[in-house]
């Protein structure tokens, strides 16, 4: 599976990670309903770490699509709420 962080780059991370990634996802999503900018911003570095931490960095030169895209890590929630309004993590 291929992650991109944006603003980064892609992670080739293994697949077994996927729950993990969604349960961070779904704490996001409701972290941002209700509104706790310290919280939010806490989860979002947890998945971005855990990306970094499990992932493998893909090369610039090999052209892969992303199979997840999770925003920057300095996205605000106002941002967020936008991006995440109807979904989780942003398909690629």
């Amino acid at each position: 599976m291929i992650v991109r962080i944006a603003t980064e780059g892609q992670y080739r991370i293994d697949s077994a990670f996927l729950d993990r990634l969604n349960a961070i996802d779904n704490q996001l999503v409701a972290t941002i309903g209700q509104g706790d900018h310290e919280r939010f911003h806490n989860q979002l570095h947890e998945l971005v770490a855990m990306v970094r931490e499990h992932g493998t960095v893909v090369p610039p030169d090999e052209l892969v699509e992303s199979d997840l895209i999770v925003p920057p890590p300095d996205t605000t929630l106002a941002e967020a709420a936008e991006l995440f309004a109807d979904q989780g993590l942003i398909p690629g």
